[in-house]
């Protein structure tokens, strides 16, 4: 039975993942829930949070209150909590999956780091379908070239702090690496008032924050006479949830280093 450790687990995706874990209850088991101090959750059955039944775990402040009793941590937190996070299970020898996004270069630098101790899968989006997108886009991009101009467009919810979002940047990077562009050098975030004329070789993206949006990411590829658009739409968090379920599964029987989703979906 696989243990799992999820952090921030009364949170809208940390309930999501207790639920996800529960689904492959034949398998594998939520060992550890954490949460903030001041969180009304606290000391609560995560069961009850989030599938209406007790697991008999009942959620903690730190992971140091359940000692070393996981596998393998799941982490969809903040940078600064996932850094934390990321310095216990490298002294612990314990495997993570992360979904933060919004990490520093800094940060993702100690992310590879780390990878030299445990197996660590990191990746802005666990959907299933969107790294199949990443695929398509890796395609589309070395097919259309140079001869469209690519615009990424990203929609979530109101509480999302981070923008673009870990995802469009993602899709914004595979496209760029495609193309042999720099991201930092090509990216225009935004636009407003008169300029010159659109730079070709730039990559746009445009950001959406409204109601209870869970993630909508297109990429549009325009010529002059046609367009290509790739579209992801996740209607639950469930879809980011059960792809961290099956990278959880699947870090934990690999050697030490960084991993993504495409080496678990072997894209």
């Amino acid at each position: 039975m696989l243990k799992v450790a999820i952090v921030g687990a009364a949170g809208r995706m940390g309930r999501t993942l207790v639920e996800a874990v529960h689904q492959n209850n034949s398998t594998m088991c939520v060992s550890v829930a954490t949460v903030l101090a001041d969180d009304p959750a606290l000391g609560v059955d995560i069961g009850l949070l989030s599938v209406g039944a007790a697991l008999g775990v009942k959620t903690v402040v730190g992971l140091d209150h359940q000692g070393a009793d996981f596998d393998v941590l799941v982490d969809f937190t903040s940078p600064e909590a996932t850094m934390d996070h990321l310095a216990y299970c490298r002294a612990n020898n314990k495997a993570m999956v992360i979904g933060t996004t919004g990490l520093s270069n800094d940060q993702q630098q100690s992310l590879q780091a780390a990878a030299a101790d445990i197996p660590i899968l990191f990746a802005p989006n666990m959907s299933v379908g969107v790294n199949l997108c990443l695929k398509l886009l890796e395609d589309a991009a070395r097919v259309l070239g140079d001869d469209v101009d690519i615009e990424i467009t990203e929609a979530h919810h109101r509480f999302k702090k981070d923008a673009p979002s870990g995802t469009a940047l993602k899709m914004g990077s595979v496209i760029a690496e495609t193309l042999g562009r720099d991201l930092e050098e090509c990216a225009v975030y935004g636009r407003e008032g008169a300029s010159e004329e659109r730079d070709r070789k730039t990559i746009g993206f445009s950001t959406i924050r409204a109601g209870d949006i869970v993630g909508d990411h297109t990429v549009t590829f325009a010529s002059l006479g046609e367009r290509v658009e790739i579209t992801h739409k996740a209607s639950s968090r469930m879809t980011f949830a059960s792809g961290a379920v099956r990278g959880a599964q699947w870090i934990v029987a690999q050697e030490n280093g960084l991993y993504s989703m495409r080496d678990v979906l072997e894209l």
